[in-house]
């Protein structure tokens, strides 16, 4: 298992940097190009497009890492039965909400077919919004494989935001 979230963490580094980067040069090119009096009429499209696949693929890299906001001080506070209860429902809930999102991302899918950008007519809809459905299940993926180590850290009384307060508390 630690193989497998080794992996999944170094890609999804690398798609989120090569994304960032894309987006950035589009920014960058763009503005430049405004400067020097020309316009592109794809740059608002692409850009935010560009900014939804940084965020889904950026949530399922912080989700692998547990670095998502939380309330550690919250849940540690319960007695140890309590917090591993809470704990397990609480990861119950966000795999039924990614679950739904990915369903309700492939249902627009289906909607949006024959579709295409108002600006680049040849990139199909679908092409942009399937990082809905996608984005969706590597969170999930992300989710499970990094829930082992947060299940041992809630039973052991161990903050996953704050490690050190441990350490020192030990």
């Amino acid at each position: 298992m630690a193989s497998l979230k080794n992996l999944l963490e170094w890609l999804l580094e690398w798609v989120t940097i090569l994304l960032m980067i894309a987006l950035t040069c589009i920014v960058v090119i763009s503005v430049v190009a405004r400067l020097l009096g020309e316009s592109f009429s794809w740059y608002d499209e692409v850009a935010a497009i560009g900014l939804a696949w940084v965020t889904y693929y950026g949530a399922a890299l912080a989700a692998l890492k547990r670095r998502h906001i939380g309330f550690d001080s919250v849940l540690l506070a319960l007695p140890q039965r309590a917090r591993m209860a809470v704990a397990i429902i609480g990861e119950l809930i966000i795999l039924a909400f990614f679950t739904l999102l990915a369903w309700a991302g492939m249902e627009v899918l289906e909607v949006l077919e024959g579709d295409t950008l108002v600006s680049l007519d040849w990139v199909p809809i679908q092409l942009t919004q399937s990082v809905i459905p996608i984005g969706a299940a590597l969170f999930i993926i992300c989710q499970i494989v990094s829930m082992p180590d947060y299940l041992r850290s809630v039973r052991d009384g161990v903050s996953l935001e704050h490690p050190e307060l441990h350490e020192e508390a030990s």
